[in-house]
């Protein structure tokens, strides 16, 4: 195996030490919102609204859409998770930039034994 290859696997190693754990993952965005009740005397009729109130948003597909209201203890933690999820979604582009490169060189490598012999 060539030292480049090595490095790569080297790599690839580290990168998967890197990955945060699976059980804390959540794919989504949090954002924060002002609502309205609706009450014709309540003070946001007048402009003040209520909140913040933080919401979770996850596409499920085009046009689809979900949501849900996330309690303001839990806030951090569902922030963690998103955070998770990107960092995740980040690792495991480099390992398959890694794997595509080492089955490029291993293919190299097999035309030149191919040649030879």
């Amino acid at each position: 195996m060539s030292r480049l290859s090595e490095l790569a696997l080297r790599q690839r190693r580290q990168g998967l030490a890197k990955l945060p754990p699976v059980a804390e993952i959540l794919r989504g965005s949090l954002m924060e919102r002002y609502v309205t009740c609706g009450n014709p005397s309540c003070k946001c009729a007048r402009g003040e609204r209520h909140g913040p109130v933080w919401y979770l948003s996850v596409t499920l597909g085009p046009g689809r859409t979900t949501g849900s209201i996330i309690p303001e203890e839990k806030v951090d933690e569902v922030r963690g998770w998103i955070e998770n999820y990107h960092k995740l979604k980040d690792q495991l582009e480099k390992i398959s930039d890694i794997n595509r490169e080492l089955l490029r060189r291993e293919r190299a490598q097999q035309r030149k034994r191919d040649r030879k012999g």
